[in-house]
Order: structure tokens, then C-alpha cells, then sequence
């Protein structure tokens, strides 16, 4: 076997199988030629013939000078070949050459000297296009420094899922250098990464082919491992020419900042979806514990775990302290609400107690200095501080309370009591922010919480004023049994002008009035009393049930700005006849004994102040056991319901067996009034005694 024999059969040892073409080699179409000492082509490889265009049958014995160049460069490059094959010396360089179709190409070559183990000297060249090769060469460079050169920092992984190549912007990100990269996986690499979901990633787009574009990745890594950094991530599938997978490819952005701007700003939103919030949800009552209530729903579980509102004792009873802002401070608590079951509420005071705190206790520094007073990371140290003794700051520490915050609830410039925030659960710990944020809540509830008690303060006056202008229980009145009751409008409301009144009169005859002053407050409290004290004035003089309301309607006139309704009753036991007259005012209820409850059919009259119109008066027979019953208007009246309908479940109550008066009257309250009604009540009812009153003797 001779050398090039001997070549060819090593060639076909290197080569056992057929290769998948694709790799940079094919691209570049590089061709293999080997020419004996003489200058013969003795090896003629298959790109040979794509680069050059001729077979191998006819290339193979030919002078590769005179094949392939032209006549004017024949000189040079039998110089050249003759240098190679002298010193042993490679050379390298683009030369023009004659393709079998007659057109020139240039064509880049690296030439040197073979020496086979029979001491046979050969020429190898391998030759490629110049221009595809240098178009490659281009593209390589201008790839390397744009890896090289940019900002984003990018990787490459093989198929294992290792690194292969890190530019130095990822290497800067990472804080690693890009040779401690190579050959090791992520979770080897940074393992302050959640790489269980970055390597899962990468296994998607390895089986898939999809690219995953602009993931965010939170996290710390060797670069600055105190700073939580943000970085957008998009994986790519590596493939060559022909399909065969090489790994994936990654970018790496850092948007710290805009993740940071982006976070502020999600929280911003949340902040002014609380204050919203709060301001739709807080102050919809006039009860000082509904808005206390209120407030701390408002802010659970959004910005705290636990929230308590507590306020002075004296600021509910509208004094003000004399003594100096050091001492310890008395609190109601008004509120205590938990976003989950926790130890922390049975550490808390329970609404209604009373509890004085010392003036070590932050709550008690937060209203005597009227600011904020912050613990980020409350420690066994603060928890103390924090709670009313020791067994409820060892609640406070099984419940994990690491982060508390107390902000004064001030308005027109006193300070009202305090809120206290507390985080368990929630594992950020209050900031400054969050102060800020607090104390704007604080501040809305404390106006509502002061308009409330200022507000609960002149109800209990107007309470108190009704309350004194109204007959005590009705003492005991000849042939006549008689209940009443009283009740005020509810929280949201103030007090109105309802009266009623039991008045003996001569004859062992009983006068029965219930009256309804139009308006709230003090002054519908007040006018009640007047007309009351007149009711009573005109009684005394015997009149008829008209003349009666003709001279309070006179009465009332002479009142600036009020009108009120009223119906009058006498009832004479020797007659067992009742004389009514109404002023405006809702008919009375007759019950007679084995019949069904009636509306007493009376002519109506206007009300008392409108002057002008004359009143009249009816007359029913009341026998032993029917009922009257007198009512004002709150009784039946509501916002929801028509007044027909209204009536006509007053009449369905009354039916049935009779029972005690009072027992009546709880019911009637029960099934008709709802504790938050916008107007008070007034309710008599009377029942003929069983036995006759005895003529006084002459």
C-alpha cells in the first residue's frame, strides 16, 4: 500500500459512520486537497469538487497549478508550493482560482507540508470561499462583542443544563467569574436562587422549543447578597443548521429599579384603596363604638393582623384632663379586631373594660406626646411595653407579634385615645410609611369618633330632657287600667318631641294624650314640655276633647317653627264612653272583647300650629276589657314598608287572647320597632277595669 493509499484508509478509520451535517465546518464548505512532490493532486475530497467544481475522476493525477490557476499566477504559486515543501513552513492567504466553469474565485487557503512514515513529503491545503469565510469571520466577531461588550448579561447552557458560556455582564450580575460558571449547574452556581424553578424553565424549552420571554426572578446572589434584586429572564432553544439541539440560551435583565418602582407604586395603589376604603366603610354611625368598630375593620387583614382602639375615659366623658401628660392614663377599649383566631385579642382589652396603663407603656408615651411611637421588630424587651402585664406580653409572644405600631387618634386638636397595629402573621414589619398611612386613617376616624360622642353627649341631654318631661308610670286611675312606653329614636338619629300623658280628672274621668312634636333634639324636647304642661293647664278646666286640642293648637301657633299631632281621650267610667280628637295624628286602635282590632274612625284634624281649621271629636263605647291604643307615628311608620301594611300588622299583633298591658306593650315594641329607628316612640294603652267605680256619696 503506498502513502496516499495509506491516507485514504486512515481517513476512512476517523470517519466509522456517516455524520450529520450542520456544524460550522459545513457551513464554511472547507475542502480538502493533498498533493504529492510534484505538485499532482493525490486527494480530492468531496467539498473539493462542491468549492472547485471538479469530480474527483478528474482532478485525481492532475498538476494542481495548471487545473486551477491562471496562466499569469502560475509562477507564484509554483514559488509557493516550493517553499512549503523546502522549509516546512505553513502558509496561509486568499488566492484567486479557476473554477472548471471558467469564472474565478477567491479562495482563502492554509498550505502545509505532510510527512508520511515512509519519509514521502505531501502538500495538504485546506481552502474555503473567501467571502462566505469572511462573512463568518464578521458575524463571529461582531457575536463576540456584542456578548462580550453587552449590558444583558447572557449565558449559554448545554443540554445537561451547565453552563458553557457566561458573558461578563452576567458574570458582574451574578457576582461570580465566568470561569467558576463552566461545567456547573444553577443551583451549584447560585444557590441563593429558587434554581427549582429556573432549572424547570429550562427543561420546558429544551422539550418544547418555545421560547419563555421577560420572567421575573426575585432574588439574591454572591453580588450583593444583602439586596434583593429583580431580573427579567428569557430562554431560548439552541439548534444547529439541521435541527440537532444544543442547549438554551439565556438573557438576563436587571429591573431592579423598576421592579422597586413598580412595587411602590403596587403599594401606593393598596394604600389609596385603604384610605377609600376606610373612608366609605368608617363613620356611617354616630355611635362612638360602631366607628371605633369600624376603623379596625377596615384595616384587617390589609394592613394589620390585630387592630384595638381604645380611647381616655375622659375624653367619653367630655372633661379634660388637669394633670400633666406623665403620669399613667385610664382607656375604654372600643374595639379589637383579628384577621384570624390568635392569642393576641385575649391579650388585648376587651370593648367596654377599663384599663390603666402606666406611663412607661407606649400606648400612654403615644397619647401623652400625640405622635406616632413605632417598633419595627418588637423583641421579648418590647412586648412588655407593649401589653397591660406580664401574662398578656407572653399571649403577645405565642402569638409571634414581631411588629408593632400605635398612632393617636387626634381631632380638633386633642387627642382622643390611640390605635394599636399589630403584624404576627404577616411577616413585613411596619415602616415609616406605614406610619404615615396610619396615622391619615387615625386622623379621619378620630373626627368621626369625636362628632360621635359630642353627638351621644347632646342625645343624652335631649334623652334626659324627654325623659324628665314625661309622667313617671302612670299611677293608679279610677276604673282604668293603663301601660306606657317610651322610646327614643336610635343611634344614628337624634331625640324627638313624643309624649303621652295619664291625667285625672274630675268625675274619677281620665284623660289619655299622646302627642308627637315634628323635629329633633333639645328644642323638640323642650317644645314637648310646654305642650304637655298646656295639655295638662286645659285638662283641669273640664273641656271637650276639640276644645282641648282647638286651645293647644292657639298654643302651639304662638311657637316659632313647630308643629306637632296629638290625639286626646277622655275616658268616663260611669258612662263607659271614650270622647276622642285628633290633631293630625295616627288613628287610635279599638279592641273590643270577642271582635277583631278596628281603627278607630275619627275625623282627623290638621295638625296642632297649623291654625284655622276646626277640630271635632267621636265617641266609642269602652267596655270591660276592649283596649285602646294610642301610638305616635314611629310605631308604624318606616322607610321600607307602605303605612297600610304597616297598620294592618298592628291590628294582626293585637289579636288573640289579651294579655297583661305591659307584656303588650313589650310585644308591640318588639314586633314593630328596629333598634336603629330614625324616630322615637310613644305607646299607651288603656283597659277599662272590671269592676264599676262607686258613686261618691252626696
Amino acid at each position: 500500500m503506498n502513502s496516499i493509499e495509506s491516507f485514504q484508509a486512515d481517513i476512512r478509520r476517523l470517519r466509522p459512520g456517516r455524520s450529520r451535517p450542520g456544524g460550522l465546518l459545513d457551513l464554511l464548505t472547507v475542502a480538502a486537497v493533498v498533493l504529492d512532490a510534484d505538485g499532482r493532486i493525490a486527494f480530492w475530497s468531496p467539498q473539493a469538487e462542491e468549492l472547485f467544481g471538479y469530480t474527483a475522476q478528474e482532478a485525481l493525477g492532475q498538476y494542481a497549478a495548471r487545473l486551477m490557476v491562471h496562466e499569469e499566477h502560475l509562477d507564484l504559486v509554483i514559488k509557493l508550493f516550493a517553499e512549503v515543501m523546502d522549509t516546512g513552513q505553513s502558509w496561509a492567504g486568499a488566492f484567486p482560482i479557476r473554477n472548471k466553469d471558467g469564472s474565478t474565485r477567491l479562495v482563502e487557503f492554509r498550505n502545509m507540508r505532510l510527512l508520511d512514515p515512509l519519509g514521502d513529503v505531501y502538500a495538504l491545503s485546506i481552502a474555503a470561499d473567501h467571502t462566505t469565510l469572511q462573512q463568518v469571520e464578521t458575524e463571529l466577531a461582531l457575536s463576540e462583542r456584542l456578548v462580550s461588550q453587552s449590558p444583558i448579561g447572557l449565558k449559554v447552557m448545554d443540554t445537561d443544563l451547565r453552563y458553557v458560556t457566561v458573558n461578563p455582564a452576567l458574570a458582574h450580575i451574578n457576582g461570580l467569574p465566568a470561569a467558576d460558571h463552566i461545567g456547573r449547574n444553577v443551583h451549584e452556581a447560585l444557590p441563593f436562587l429558587d434554581t427549582k424553578a429556573i432549572e424547570s424553565v429550562m427543561r420546558q424549552v429544551l422539550a418544547t422549543g418555545i421560547p419563555v420571554l421577560d420572567r421575573y426572578v426575585v432574588g439574591r446572589t454572591p453580588a450583593e447578597p444583602e439586596t434583593e434584586h429583580a431580573w427579567s429572564t428569557s430562554y431560548f432553544r439552541l439548534e444547529d443548521r439541521v435541527g440537532r439541539v444544543l442547549g438554551v440560551a439565556a438573557s438576563v435583565v436587571d429591573i431592579t429599579e423598576r421592579h422597586r418602582a413598580a412595587t411602590e407604586a403596587a403599594r401606593a395603589r393598596r394604600r389609596l384603596a385603604l384610605i377609600a376604603n376606610a373612608s366609605a366603610r368608617v363613620g356611617t354611625t354616630l355611635e362612638v363604638d360602631q366607628t371605633a368598630r369600624e376603623l379596625a375593620e377596615a384595616t384587617v387583614p390589609d394592613f394589620a393582623d390585630v387592630v384595638a382602639v381604645d380611647v381616655l375615659d375622659s375624653v367619653l366623658a367630655l372633661r379634660r384632663s388637669a394633670a400633666p401628660a406623665t403620669g399613667p392614663e385610664l382607656f375604654r377599649a372600643l374595639a379589637v379586631v383579628a384577621a384570624y383566631p390568635t392569642e393576641v385579642v385575649r391579650a388585648a382589652d376587651r370593648p367596654g373594660d377599663l384599663a390603666t396603663y402606666g406611663a412607661d407603656r407606649l400606648v400612654t408615651q403615644c397619647v401623652h406626646t400625640g405622635r406616632p411611637v413605632l417598633v419595627p421588630h418588637a423583641t421579648d424587651q418590647d412586648l412588655p411595653r407593649i401589653a397591660r402585664d406580664p401574662a398578656a406580653a407572653a399571649l403577645l409572644a405565642q402569638a409571634g407579634v414581631h411588629s408593632y405600631l400605635a398612632v393617636p387618634l387626634i381631632a380638633r386638636g386633642e387627642v382622643l385615645g390611640a390605635v394599636d397595629f399589630i403584624r404576627a402573621r404577616n411577616p413585613l414589619p411596619f415602616d415609616e410609611d406605614d406610619a404615615t398611612l396610619a396615622g391619615e386613617l387615625a386622623g379621619r376616624a378620630a373626627v368621626c369618633i369625636d362628632n360621635a360622642r359630642w353627638f351621644q353627649s347632646v342625645r343624652n341631654i335631649a334623652v334626659t330632657l324627654q325623659r324628665s318631661l314625661l309622667p313617671d308610670h302612670p299611677p293608679h286611675h279610677a276604673g282604668l287600667d293603663v301601660a306606657s312606653r317610651y322610646e327614643p329614636a336610635g343611634a344614628a338619629s337624634e331625640v324627638g318631641g313624643d309624649w303621652f300623658d295619664v291625667i285625672s280628672l274630675d268625675g274619677d274621668k281620665t284623660a289619655l294624650v299622646v302627642g308627637d312634636v315634628m323635629g329633633s333634639g333639645i328644642d323638640a324636647a323642650a317644645t314637648m314640655g310646654r305642650l304637655r304642661t298646656a295639655t295638662c293647664t286645659l285638662a283641669d278646666l273640664d273641656l271637650d276633647p276639640a276644645q282641648v286640642l282647638r286651645q293647644l293648637d292657639k298654643t302651639t301657633a304662638r311657637l316659632e317653627h313647630y308643629i306637632a299631632t296629638c290625639v286626646y281621650a277622655v275616658y268616663d267610667p260611669r258612662r263607659a264612653e271614650c270622647h276622642i280628637a285628633t290633631a293630625g295624628h295616627m288613628p287610635p286602635v279599638l279592641v273590643r272583647t270577642g271582635h277583631p282590632p278596628e281603627l278607630v274612625d275619627l275625623p282627623t284634624g290638621v295638625p296642632l300650629g297649623v291654625g284655622g281649621v276646626p277640630f271635632e271629636a267621636g265617641t266609642v263605647r269602652l267596655g270591660h276589657g276592649d283596649l285602646l291604643v294610642l301610638y305616635t307615628d314611629g310605631l308604624v311608620e318606616t322607610r321600607e314598608c307602605p303605612i297600610d301594611e304597616r297598620l294592618k300588622r298592628l291590628l294582626q299583633l293585637l289579636e288573640g287572647p289579651q294579655c297583661p298591658l305591659e307584656e303588650t306593650c313589650d310585644r308591640l315594641l318588639s314586633a314593630l320597632r328596629d333598634p336603629e329607628h330614625h324616630d322615637d316612640v310613644a305607646l299607651l294603652i288603656a283597659r277599662p277595669q272590671a269592676q264599676p267605680v262607686a258613686r261618691p256619696p252626696c
